[in-house]
């Protein structure tokens, strides 16, 4: 893990959890991990196909240019990438296992410089496959001049590992 969010977030995702192979979502206390909000999200996990953000940070939505709650996770990837992502998703929650990725993300309009990102990905326990959850983050690399200002389209995932 390269990020500061993210391993400030997987340290305390570890804490929480304990001697569990994850933490439930009533563990998970938002203003424990203030400083990496703005990156973090939530998704259902719960067997959907698009897995939808239920809370996504701000400097998140901005990176999209968009409110991004209720929204598809799978959908901000490139179409041939979609069915990776889900795959990797299930992975997380079967093998209650973390994982860390390297993404690109390129302006909409591809005027710009890819912005590279790092993703990490994180179960959580919960009563019933209802509410399964996944806590992750998607941070740039460096944060772009233009965050705010311009979009990201779609993103592609490149090397990853479990954590």
């Amino acid at each position: 893990m390269k990020h500061p969010s993210n391993r400030e977030l997987f340290d305390y995702w570890n804490e929480r959890r304990g001697p569990r192979l994850a933490p439930e979502r009533a563990d998970i206390e938002p203003s424990a991990i203030r400083h990496v909000l703005g990156d973090t999200f939530v998704l259902e996990a719960s067997g959907m196909e698009n897995h939808l953000f239920r809370i996504a940070g701000t400097r998140l939505c901005a990176l999209f240019g968009r409110e991004l709650k209720a929204e598809s996770f799978t959908r901000l990837w490139q179409r041939s990438g979609q069915n990776a992502i889900r795959e990797l998703i299930a992975v997380v929650m079967e093998e209650k296992a973390g994982v860390v990725a390297s993404v690109t993300g390129a302006t909409t309009d591809d005027v710009l410089a890819p912005v590279q990102l790092e993703m990490l990905l994180l179960p959580l326990a919960s009563q019933s496959h209802a509410e399964a959850r996944v806590l992750g983050a998607l941070a740039p690399m460096a944060v772009p001049y233009w965050l705010g200002a311009r979009a990201i389209g779609p993103l592609t995932r490149g090397m990853f590992r479990h954590i």
